[in-house]
């Protein structure tokens, strides 16, 4: 995607970065994949907040939505699968100037990472993660993941999952000290856009449960609320998304919900036929990591610079 004439021309500062900064190697996912969406939703918003690309870190593990510091135009870090969040984490605690993302598949996060993911959530850094749930694994071409549907024939259950799958939103809400959970859908990108706003500008882990289509293993998946919005919830709130007048038209489903209320926030994600989307919950008066567990002396360069030369200098002759 090319940077419009306007966008040019309104960057014209050496400090202005262009929409076609934030855009790294050329997208590899399948067409049709709702990454791709999210990835340009994504892009907006950075180039929207002018976020300086040396100052911003994407981080995954493994999986489809892995690729995703691939395509950024800033720094990244694609991990091993389901360790993107001790790595952001790591990164938040030795340079709090950083805005680190990161970028997690069901099967990254919520199985062979679910250990790190309930205790990100305990510890609150100050990064912002994106689930990506097409509840399937599809980098490795149709295994079922935890939040695969009850009786799902795959390549692992050919005789179909035999479990209630897992609520990603729900299970979140569940842990000690979380502070910001929203769920959205990969197909309204307006509403993908000021989830996303307002997840990066809340202190401590926001924590986004998107609904990602996956054309190739399991397209029909959200065909029932794709094809029928009202049995999508949206929720409103002073204190939360305000809904344009375009998600007014598409979302006629709506219910106002105090996003500090958990209880209700729990009991709305619960739901799997009327699917909420929006903020659940926000609490921005739980401390962030770097706010109490966080050493109190900064590792700056010349700090480093320092502690390597102290150990330099034990080897001088």
């Amino acid at each position: 995607m090319k940077p419009t004439l306007l966008e040019t021309l309104t960057c014209s500062s050496n400090d202005c970065h262009t929409l076609e900064t934030y855009q790294g190697k050329g997208v590899r996912w399948c067409v049709g994949c709702g990454d791709t969406m999210i990835l340009e939703t994504i892009q907006r918003y950075c180039h929207d907040e002018q976020l300086a690309p040396e100052k911003t870190v994407f981080v995954s593990g493994i999986g489809c939505a892995a690729r995703f510091p691939h395509y950024m135009g800033t720094y990244g870090f694609h991990g091993l699968h389901g360790r993107a969040l001790p790595v952001a984490s790591g990164i938040k605690m030795h340079r709090p100037d950083l805005e680190v993302f990161v970028n997690t598949g069901d099967g990254d996060c919520c199985s062979i990472g679910a250990g790190h993911w309930i205790h990100a959530l305990r510890q609150n850094p100050d990064i912002t993660v994106f689930l990506h749930d097409n509840r399937i694994y599809g980098l490795t071409k149709k295994q079922a993941s935890p939040t695969s549907p009850l009786g799902l024939t795959s390549n692992t259950t050919p005789r179909g999952v035999p479990l209630e799958p897992l609520n990603p939103a729900l299970t979140t809400l569940g842990v000690a000290n979380v502070s910001f959970v929203a769920q959205v859908v990969d197909w309204m990108p307006d509403l993908l856009y000021q989830t996303i706003k307002m997840a990066h500008q809340h202190k401590g882990l926001s924590f986004v449960s998107i609904l990602q289509r996956c054309p190739t293993f399991l397209p029909t998946e959200f065909d029932p609320w794709l094809r029928n919005a009202d049995r999508l919830l949206f929720l409103t709130h002073d204190k939360g998304i305000q809904p344009t007048p375009e998600l007014a038209a598409t979302l006629r489903q709506q219910t106002v919900h105090d996003p500090s209320d958990l209880e209700r926030a729990r009991a709305l994600s619960a739901d799997s036929e009327n699917i909420p989307v929006g903020i659940l919950y926000h609490n921005p008066l739980i401390p962030s990591y770097e706010e109490t567990l966080r050493p109190k002396v900064s590792h700056s360069p010349a700090l480093v610079k320092e502690g390597l030369e102290i150990q330099f200098d034990r080897f001088a002759v």
